[in-house]
């Protein structure tokens, strides 16, 4: 297997078309390849991070062109679809031989990667549809890969699929004012601004004004049916172990969607607290559990 610890490299190798932020799986607002998943999976769910890390980080930097990056993403996703072995390409290599080794799609791969092509490029979305689509393509990419590499069933996607989308809603509007300014991107629905009467402007001022308040209510209020369609999930899972993780992360969601509610994410960071993390994950593992005691498992558990 290739080095699978995402926090270990820190800086790219000389030739690789990566661009280390320096962000590792410990800055994340959710949980990635925790103890609760498989320890047989874990290190391939590194991989799977360390690939998507790596291209988000492209995306996102300071340093290079709009064109550059995009040139850099596509060769990852040549490397990955099995067109050339260019080391350069070290993080999309180690994902296809993780992917073939697991028997899962490079699909979910090329997805993240039209994301961050998009992302190079656009830094602006005109409504809920069109932010919808971005987040098909960077957000449920990352539960189709979980359910596939715990051999899940594909129906499932009704459920993860809407789950991930919400927690990409909810780290943008965490992200608000650091999106705009660090990288000239709003992901908000352009034409709900204009109803309320506000600008992107708006995201750079000490507070929220009532108007862009009434925005961010706005797309809480369409993420709160994303979690609710996403909350079957666990139970419709084999894999205990993936249950518990879906679980503790939904009950995770729920508790941001909440903090937002009250609290404003332009006058300072709206987090969750390690009371948050406690509280999510020992009621998300123990409902499991107790479901599975009451009705058993739909299958194998892992």
């Amino acid at each position: 297997m290739p080095d699978t610890d995402p926090a270990r490299r820190t800086a790219a190798p000389p030739g690789s078309v990566e661009d280390p932020s320096g962000k590792s799986a410990a800055d994340e607002n959710f949980p990635v390849g925790s103890w609760l998943l498989p320890a047989r999976l874990r290190p391939h769910v590194a991989v799977f991070y360390r690939f998507a890390r790596g291209a988000d980080d492209i995306a996102d930097s300071p340093r290079l062109a709009p064109a550059d990056k995009v040139a850099r993403l596509d060769a990852l996703a040549a490397a990955l679809a099995g067109e050339h072995d260019d080391p350069a390409c070290a993080i999309a290599l180690d994902l296809r031989a993780s992917l073939a080794q697991c028997g899962v799609t490079p699909r979910h791969g090329l997805d993240l990667l039209s994301a961050f092509r998009q992302d190079a490029v656009k830094g602006r979305y005109a409504d809920w549809g069109e932010l919808m689509d971005y987040c098909a393509r960077s957000a449920s990419p990352v539960g189709r890969y979980l359910l596939d590499l715990h051999g899940e069933d594909p129906a499932l996607y009704r459920h993860s699929d809407p789950l991930c989308d919400a927690l990409q809603v909810l780290n943008h509007l965490q992200d608000l004012q650091d999106d705009l300014r660090a990288l000239d991107r709003v992901y908000l629905p352009g034409d709900w601004l204009s109803e309320a009467g506000e600008t992107v402007a708006a995201l750079d001022r000490p507070a929220a004004s009532p108007g862009l308040r009434s925005v961010i209510d706005r797309c809480l209020a369409a993420t709160r049916p994303l979690l609710a369609r996403s909350q079957p999930l666990a139970a419709g899972l084999v894999s205990r172990r993936l249950a518990m993780e879906s679980a503790v992360i939904w009950r995770l969601a729920v508790r941001l969607a909440g903090r937002l509610d009250r609290a404003d994410p332009i006058a300072g960071r709206v987090a969750l607290s390690r009371g948050d993390f406690a509280a999510a994950g020992l009621g998300g593992v123990l409902a499991v559990l107790l479901r599975r005691r009451r009705s058993g498992p739909a299958g194998v558990a892992t």
